[in-house]
């Protein structure tokens, strides 16, 4: 299955991770065989060095074992998930590698992201390859610009499920309270009475209907203790409780902002969120 004849479009660029050599090799062979036109611009040996390597590449695909040394690969896309992105460059599509079916769950099927089982077999890894081509290639027909998508959360909740099938015995419940400075004291604030969380370099503002509050811990981490039925990342600096969305609006510049329930205040939604309101 090759990638039609495109000259007046940029190649299709990916990074592969997975700490076993032969594997990335196989992989590596098997893409080149199905999609020749794909270019494959790095490999890395484990999560971080995916992260890094996506964060200075800007693929439009990263392949992630996910199982790996440090970050696994369920942890390297959800740290992927929340790099800076601009007009030019979305999120890129995630594809997890992986030796064992279980992890092929139905969101897989879904189209939130997609899965090759180990050893990469070229009937499966075609269905893959397929699969994204295809969404590439209707992104570019919407003029979009930067090539990929993200599942926004949709994608959030296929962590969590991934992260639970992982961790069955260590899995964490969800925050039900949050321990926050408000003044000079110290509060317990129910989760879900918070309006919204919001980050700057150092702190992340809590919002309640009733007060404001500051916590150091920071939107990538709440993001995996949250209940993401709960709370949708709308820009990576902010997640909001679904239940305290008013509406949806745009401004003059074109940009969506959501009305907060209970406050004048509006919030932006960055381009990789926008999909979660398209019905509004």
């Amino acid at each position: 299955m090759n990638m039609p004849s495109q000259p007046d479009r940029a190649p299709v660029r990916a990074v592969l991770a997975d700490d076993e050599r032969l594997m990335r090799e196989q992989l590596r062979k098997r893409l080149n065989e199905i999609w020749p036109g794909l270019e494959i611009v790095a490999e890395a040996k484990n999560g971080q060095e995916a992260v890094d390597l996506t964060r200075e590449h800007q693929p439009d695909i990263v392949f992630l074992d996910i199982r790996m040394p440090g970050l696994s690969g369920v942890e390297a896309a959800r740290e992927i998930a929340q790099l800076p992105q601009d007009e030019n460059w979305l999120v890129p599509e995630i594809v997890f590698i992986t030796a064992y079916d279980q992890y092929a769950v139905e969101a897989f099927e879904q189209g939130v992201a997609d899965y090759v089982l180990k050893p990469a077999e070229r009937e499966r890894l075609s269905i893959t390859v397929a699969r994204i081509q295809q969404k590439l290639a209707q992104k570019h027909e919407n003029g979009g610009g930067a090539l990929s998508q993200p599942p926004g959360a949709s994608l959030q909740q296929l962590l969590h499920k991934l992260t639970a099938q992982l961790h069955p015995e260590g899995r964490r419940p969800y925050l039900q309270w949050i321990q926050a400075t408000v003044g000079q004291t110290i509060q317990m604030i129910p989760v879900e009475d918070i309006l919204f969380f919001i980050s700057d370099e150092k702190y992340t503002r809590v919002q309640t209907e009733s007060l404001e509050a500051l916590i150091r811990k920071p939107i990538k981490e709440l993001v995996d203790e949250l209940d993401p039925a709960q709370f949708w990342q709308i820009h990576r600096s902010t997640l909001i409780n679904v239940k305290a969305i008013a509406g949806v609006g745009r401004d003059f510049r074109g940009r969506q902002l959501v009305s907060v329930k209970g406050l004048n205040e509006k919030l932006e939604v960055s381009r990789s969120y926008t999909h979660l309101f398209k019905g509004m």
